[in-house]
């Protein structure tokens, strides 16, 4: 059989980056061979290179796909390790090694799509996705759908092939947990948040939304956790809009579920998702879920089932679920019961990684 290239040139450690190194590890203990390409200082090459899966450096920049030199080092690569499948993540590396991989002749050239952010309708991508990828794996429904948005006849609809994320469920769950916020009252309502503080994760909105809750009158603590540029721009309007002593920013979480689980409600205020990762964390954490009804948030949160999903920025709509959700406890534990068992059924790597491998394998 030939060589699965996992093709990835991120430095930074991120969803994308942990669906690589996922999935080669999987191919690789069931005796399949492969390859990953990664940015030689990149944490994603750190943590295959001890694994015993075969594993080159590279650096890789935006105008790279323009060096002709490079185009041809990557191209002898596939060659010599004899590649019949590559799997690129970012539009620079689709750039770079996906003009390789035609010039070494591989026949299969997939580009994983992990963000649910229309395609730009440019003469480049049209060239690319009209002679050079041959199939499309996206991670959501949402995310296939933005594929097409802005060209619905740049690439055939039947090629692009939907897999989710898996989490490793067992794994997750057996992590020991440490509260990252000790509640200040026994009837104070903790709402938690996760993510990177940047204008994609809009914790501006839970400002906002502090201020309507605290004009509601509710005892709360919303607790957000993450770091970023926007941290000091939080602070400040947390400040300016006298809801300081409401806002927690926690810093960096290592495990998701020391925060999850120190609150009541999982919120969440993305602006769009590829796959929700948090959200999947949050329901195997059994709380209820309160988010924007946009991109694939629906398919990981079931509307009045799991959780809540309300129009982008409504304020009013968000508070209104929140407050409904603080005045019956009951339904905040049904509803966290449900997103259990409703993650454990879609989203468990065991059966996520069967999928990829009849996918990448088996090209079903």
């Amino acid at each position: 059989m030939k060589t699965i290239c996992f093709f990835n040139s991120t430095e930074a450690w991120g969803g994308g980056e942990k669906w690589h190194l996922d999935a080669s590890t999987h191919l690789h203990a069931l005796g399949y061979p492969v390859l990953v390409i990664a940015h030689i200082k990149g944490e994603l090459y750190n943590r295959v290179l001890n694994s015993g899966i075969q594993c080159i450096g590279t650096r890789v920049t935006n105008l790279s796909f323009l060096n002709f030199l490079k185009i041809r080092s990557i191209e002898k690569i596939l060659e010599r390790t004899n590649v019949g499948t590559i799997v690129m993540n970012l539009s620079r590396d689709l750039k770079l090694a996906g003009l390789a991989s035609k010039w070494a002749g591989i026949e299969r050239i997939i580009y994983r799509r992990g963000s649910a952010i229309p395609i730009k309708n440019s003469w480049l991508n049209r060239y690319y996705f009209n002679h050079i990828v041959s199939e499309i794996l996206a991670n959501s429904h949402a995310t296939k759908k933005t594929v097409l948005a802005h060209n619905p006849h740049l690439f055939p609809e039947d090629k692009i092939h939907v897999i989710y994320n898996g989490i490793n469920i067992d794994s997750f769950l057996g992590k020991a947990t440490q509260t990252r916020y000790q509640r200040e009252d026994a009837d104070e309502l903790v709402l938690s948040n996760l993510g990177r503080l940047e204008f994609q994760k809009n914790q501006k909105f839970l400002i906002d939304l502090a201020v309507e809750l605290k004009r509601r009158k509710l005892k709360f603590k919303m607790v957000i956790g993450g770091e970023g540029r926007l941290r000091e721009a939080l602070l400040s309007r947390a400040k300016k809009l006298h809801v300081e002593q409401q806002i927690v920013l926690a810093g960096f979480i290592e495990n998701p579920k020391d925060l999850i689980c120190s609150g009541d409600i999982f919120v969440l205020s993305s602006l769009w998702e590829g796959f929700g990762y948090v959200l999947a964390e949050a329901a195997l954490c059994e709380k209820p879920i309160i988010a924007f009804d946009c991109s694939s948030n629906p398919e990981v949160v079931i509307d009045g089932i799991t959780g809540f999903l309300t129009a982008v920025d409504d304020i009013k709509a968000f508070a209104d679920k929140v407050q409904y959700l603080a005045e019956h406890p009951k339904q905040r534990e049904e509803m966290g019961q449900r997103g259990f068992a409703f993650a454990r059924e879609n989203f468990d790597n065991e059966i996520i990684q069967k999928e990829i491998v009849n996918y990448l394998v088996h090209g079903r």
